[in-house]
């Protein structure tokens, strides 16, 4: 077989792998500062812990933690090794500690946001441990609550499991697979979907509107309080201004926003 150029090679690797560390869309990172804030400002012994998604890092949600910070919320933007471990590993280690912060810190009411595997990770921690003291809210943004068809095709290729680790591996969409096996939703918790893709590789596995690595439908979670659809690609959601409108509704009043400015 002929050896694939270089820029063959670039393609398929933004095809394989299930959290591509996109930059941000034009204009989205500056309008997220322009986001509404809530129309009653929580106190700062009201937390909120930040999860970021597969392969990317705390910088990800860096607008999200300044949104929440001026709206009056004190912010934990944790960064954890997501391709060194499998699922219960991470969520163990990550959120005793940062839950452990919180309360050492006087937190009243601890929140979550997370982005893709990040709201994976909560569900984890919850199914084995139950809902931590002084939980909140939780607003998942592109979570394979039901797994992802990218990682049912392309999860046993070398270079997927070089890119993603174990935890990748577990995100797929068949009944034994994690997401699958965590069951129903123990807290209020409200999911964003994006129904917008920049990889047409992944979105070829995947049925439905999706938003480059999840489909609308596979974010849904039994047990959810509310589900929203924004017009934005999965590696860009927590940098979009209207994501982030949505969050800090959902934190304030346990529901989103239905207006002009929602995807149908």
């Amino acid at each position: 077989m002929k050896a694939w150029s270089g820029a063959c090679w670039w393609v398929f690797l933004l095809g394989v792998s299930l959290a591509s560390r996109a930059l941000p869309a034009p204009g989205e990172l500056a309008q997220s500062a322009r986001a509404p804030m809530p129309s009653s400002a929580p106190t700062a012994s009201e937390h909120v812990i930040l999860l970021h998604g597969l392969c990317r890092t705390s910088r990800s949600m860096a607008p999200m933690a300044r949104a929440l910070a001026a709206a009056g919320y004190t912010v934990h933007n944790v960064d954890y090794p997501s391709r060194t471990a499998s699922i219960a590993e991470l969520s163990e280690r990550t959120l005793t500690a940062a839950l452990a912060e919180c309360a050492q810190a006087g937190a009243t009411r601890i929140h979550f946001v997370t982005h893709s595997m990040g709201g994976i990770l909560v569900r984890d921690y919850c199914a084995r441990h139950g809902a931590p003291p002084r939980l909140g809210r939780v607003v998942m943004l592109g979570p394979p609550n039901q797994g992802s068809e990218v990682v049912d095709r392309l999860g046993g290729w070398w270079l997927f499991r070089r890119l993603n680790g174990p935890a990748g591996r577990e995100l797929g969409t068949a009944p034994e697979a994690t997401p699958n096996r965590l069951g129903p939703a123990t807290f209020p918790v409200g999911v964003i979907a994006g129904n917008r893709s920049i990889n047409w590789i992944n979105s070829c596995f995947i049925r439905g509107a999706d938003d480059g690595k999840v489909s609308v439908a596979r974010t849904k979670l039994a047990g959810m309080a509310d589900h929203i659809v924004v017009a934005t690609a999965h590696p860009w959601m927590m940098k979009n201004a209207e994501v982030i409108r949505q969050t800090l509704a959902f934190l304030r009043d346990g529901k989103f926003v239905r207006d002009e400015r929602v995807a149908r």
